[in-house]
């Protein structure tokens, strides 16, 4: 092992501690669980009749709540996962139009756009952990108002390009946010894996969904430049 990958793993065994690691382990083991689910509705939306449109978003908010409402008791935790994987799987379905969009525009910008989501959501989340501790739990109150500001912002007053941007950065802000509230959670005893792998799908989709619009715009943007 080189010394710098030595370096790295002590600096995470240095500022987590063993159980907060475990923690760790299990919300994005949950996590990649939920991804796999979520490429699953995309599949079912892409590539066969079944198509529920606007019906698995308001299925995948009934989920979602469900879960939130159903509390972690330590004997639940399957059937709070079955909710989470439910919702994965609708989140995936109810992006299905627009990624089926996007490939007729371009294929690769789904790929490529899946890779950057990737790249900046572990950047970030190793960027959090390796942070002072708590430092980017201010970050709070400032995403909230960049949120309501996100709400707020209708694509027919001219901000369209803006509101995409904000949305991308606020997810990146929510990234570094929930991870180190992940973390401090845990240290107070919360080890409910399942709530804190939501939290960071959100996160994940989030950015996944803005990169996606944000390389279908150029490239349509390219290609009326090349025809005019």
């Amino acid at each position: 092992m080189t010394p710098n990958i030595q370096t790295f793993i002590n600096s995470f065994q240095n500022r987590l501690e063993p159980p907060v690691r475990q923690h760790l382990k299990n919300v994005y083991g949950t996590l990649m669980m939920t991804c796999g689910a979520a490429s699953v509705g995309v599949y079912i939306d892409m590539f066969t009749r079944f198509q529920a449109g606007f019906l698995s978003t308001i299925i995948g908010a009934g989920l979602m709540l469900m879960l939130i409402a159903t509390a972690d008791n330590g004997k639940n935790t399957k059937q709070r996962l079955g909710y989470l994987l439910g919702f994965g799987l609708t989140s995936g379905m109810s992006m299905g139009p627009l990624l089926n969009y996007v490939s007729f525009v371009d294929p690769a910008i789904i790929v490529t756009a899946l890779m950057g989501t990737t790249l900046v959501f572990v950047c970030f989340s190793i960027a959090s952990m390796l942070a002072d501790r708590g430092s980017w739990l201010f970050l709070g109150g400032t995403l909230m108002t960049l949120l309501t500001s996100i709400l707020v912002i209708q694509d027919s007053s001219g901000l369209c390009y803006a509101h995409i941007y904000l949305g991308l950065l606020l997810m990146c802000g929510f990234v570094l946010y929930d991870t180190q509230l992940i973390i401090e959670k845990r240290r107070m005893g919360n080890q409910d894996f399942v709530q804190h792998a939501l939290e960071l799908f959100i996160d994940f989709i989030g950015i996944f969904r803005r990169l996606v619009i944000i390389l279908t715009q150029k490239e349509e943007q390219e290609r009326r430049r090349k025809r005019d």
